[in-house]
């Protein structure tokens, strides 16, 4: 789980980790879609691509002290987001969830 201390509420119920060269590049490539309530964590992270792609997501980026330094919403397949330099983590969630959980830049993460 990805618990936001700012807001004091949760970003998203269930974490995928992707922490190795691989599991990164392949992120949510050829799936579906994602689970209204999952993410998927990506670390190191700064910056993240959306090939191959079927569905449009949110990312948040997020520094090595849990804060929350960039977002990207509704970010669509085939399209690249900006590199964030102090990002250290990259939450992909399904598009729509970050506005609605309320995760703005500044806030600090948890993951439970």
């Amino acid at each position: 789980m990805i618990y936001n201390h700012t807001k004091r509420n949760i970003v998203c119920q269930e974490v995928e980790t992707a922490f190795t060269f691989v599991a990164r590049f392949k992120g949510l490539m050829f799936r579906e879609q994602i689970n209204a309530t999952k993410g998927l964590l990506l670390a190191p992270c700064d910056s993240v691509h959306m090939f191959f792609m079927r569905f449009p997501i949110d990312v948040v980026f997020i520094d090595k002290h849990y804060k929350v330094v960039g977002i990207e919403l509704g970010l669509k397949p085939w399209r690249m987001s900006r590199r964030y330099k102090t990002a250290r983590f990259a939450l992909e969630l399904p598009a729509g969830r970050a506005k609605d959980s309320g995760v703005v830049v500044g806030d600090v993460l948890e993951l439970k």
